[in-house]
């Protein structure tokens, strides 16, 4: 592949695969609390938050890391103005202290801070205003979990950057299968190696201490206790015990991909399994793991950050592609092997973030695994079966289509069942 091209690969793997602490949206809400009050210079007596849908519903129902347990919008944002270190952006939680959350716990009880949401607005919108001593400031993000938009101080714009997240879209239209597959075959894996070693390292351990002890609701050792050492089992176990430490607030990092942990540690722990069970080198593990992640953002790429569809049947494309890759599959196999993961579980609804998540990896990952079986037999599902086309790429813009315009409506009614604005009779 030509070299400007190689160039954009490598650059999406590093700008993509970084490490956040805990649950991504409750994350980048305590990221912008903790901007704001730098940027306001003291700390607030007044804090309102505006949010899109898709914030509230993806923080609802997940802990806020290192808070001990506290949940929702309110207590993000407190947390962050409390104890939050903007400097550190995914990981601006990590260093939080009993004394910030005993602060956050009585400040959150006095409704120190408004939650509002915010309609009209992108997926991903996050706006945290704060005031003190006649001084306020506005913080503003948008699109991606760290895409800070605007920055204001006394109603006067001190930071604008408008075309920052598109300018990074527009590295993502290279994407395609068949030269993300011509990738992993020709990459240096000098040029990888520090950020996926990363992957596996941060995303391995916090999978471990999902397997270990009790958190959440405990899938993957439900999983791993029920289904013993068969690797398909070993395999969903290890991603899912990941996501149940993750939504329920355990404090260790994980490297996210396409800005969610449970994405994650989809398209990677499950291809780290199966390589680490077939005896797989080092190399061959890297170059799946460029196929897993890169397969997962071609497909979020055109859904969006946040929708009405679960980014992990996307990850979980990537990692059953990869496992194809590392069983010797050639182009069609792989291609074949995402087209018949979308079609068996694609459109599989994203409820929030909570501890469910786990039972959803396993699902799609299930799906995956009888993907590339189906695949490495030479069988695939044809075009109109469902929103299957022609080949995977046009299969993927149709799912991507499917989740960001034709589940709009599906997202709003998901929001409303949540927050009981909808009454069932």
């Amino acid at each position: 592949m030509n070299q400007e091209l190689y160039q954009k690969y490598v650059e999406i793997l590093k700008s993509e695969l970084v490490p956040a602490l805990g649950c991504t949206e409750p994350i980048a809400l305590a990221y912008a609390a903790a901007v704001a009050r730098t940027e306001l210079g003291q700390f607030p007596e007044k804090v309102e938050v505006l949010c899109s849908g898709n914030i509230i519903k993806n923080v609802k129902g997940v802990k806020v890391p290192n808070s001990g347990g506290m949940k929702g919008v309110e207590a993000a944002v407190i947390l962050g103005i409390v104890g939050g270190k903007a400097d550190r952006e995914l990981e601006v939680l990590q260093s939080i202290s009993e004394e910030d959350r005993e602060k956050t716990r009585q400040l959150f009880k006095e409704g120190y801070c408004e939650c509002k949401l915010k309609e009209g607005t992108a997926n991903l919108y996050i706006e945290v205003r704060v005031w003190a001593a006649g001084e306020e400031a506005a913080v503003r993000i948008e699109h991606a979990h760290t895409n800070i938009t605007r920055i204001e101080h006394n109603q006067k714009v001190v930071y604008e950057n408008e075309e920052k997240f598109t300018a990074h879209e527009l590295d993502k239209s290279c994407l395609n299968i068949k030269d993300i597959t011509a990738f992993a075959n020709e990459v240096k894996i000098a040029d990888v190696k520090d950020v996926l070693m990363r992957q596996i390292e941060y995303n391995y351990a916090i999978s471990e201490e999902g397997l270990q002890n009790t958190w959440g609701a405990q899938i993957g050792k439900i999983i791993r206790e029920e289904e013993g050492d068969q690797l398909k089992w070993k395999m969903i176990s290890r991603a899912a015990a990941g996501s149940d430490a993750r939504m329920s607030g355990c404090s260790l990092p994980v490297i996210i991909n396409a800005g969610s942990g449970n994405q994650g540690m989809t398209c990677s722990l499950p291809v780290v399994e199966y390589a680490k069970e077939k005896g797989k080198t080092e190399e061959e593990l890297l170059r799946a793991l460029c196929v897993s992640n890169l397969i997962a953002q071609d497909q979020k790429r055109y859904i969006g950050a946040l929708s009405a569809y679960c980014g992990v049947v996307c990850a979980a494309a990537g990692a059953g592609a990869a496992i194809t890759y590392l069983c010797g599959g050639d182009e069609e196999q792989i291609e074949n092997t995402v087209i018949n993961t979308i079609a068996n579980i694609g459109g599989m609804v994203c409820d929030g973030a909570k501890p469910s998540c786990a039972a959803k990896i396993s699902s799609a990952l299930q799906s995956a695994i009888l993907g590339h079986e189906m695949a490495m037999r030479g069988i695939r599902f044809e075009a109109g079966d469902g929103i299957v086309m022609e080949n995977a790429e046009d299969t993927v813009k149709a799912v991507g289509y499917m989740g960001k315009n034709g589940m709009k409506q599906t997202d709003v009614e998901i929001l409303n069942l949540m927050i009981g604005k909808t009454k069932l009779s």
